[in-house]
């Protein structure tokens, strides 16, 4: 199989922690960043889960929200309305509230 250069930019403090830990577990980078790409290839995915950090807690609790409401909505039987059903809830409950 024909092999070929890639050139990758990285932080050097990150370069020198994950050159180390190569090392530790008995392998090159090259060989670390080979078994990544044909992990990514074989399972046609990142082969880990890739989050917003937990810093952004904004996002995180928007998350959560949402993932309530659509709780509530399986448990009240509601996640099968149409788009026309829950604008006019909306609009009843607008109307309600004037």
């Amino acid at each position: 199989m024909a092999q070929t250069a890639m050139t990758i930019r990285m932080d050097n403090d990150l370069k020198v922690k994950f050159n180390n830990l190569c090392e530790e577990l008995g392998m090159s980078t090259n060989t670390a960043i080979n078994i990544f790409a044909r992990q990514v290839v074989r399972k046609r995915c990142i082969p880990f889960p890739i989050e917003a950090s937990s810093a952004d807690e904004t996002a995180v609790k928007a998350r959560m929200a949402i993932e309530r409401m659509r709780q509530s909505a399986v448990q009240a039987g509601l996640e099968d309305m149409t788009l026309e059903e829950i604008n006019n809830e909306i609009r009843i409950a607008r109307e309600e509230l004037k």
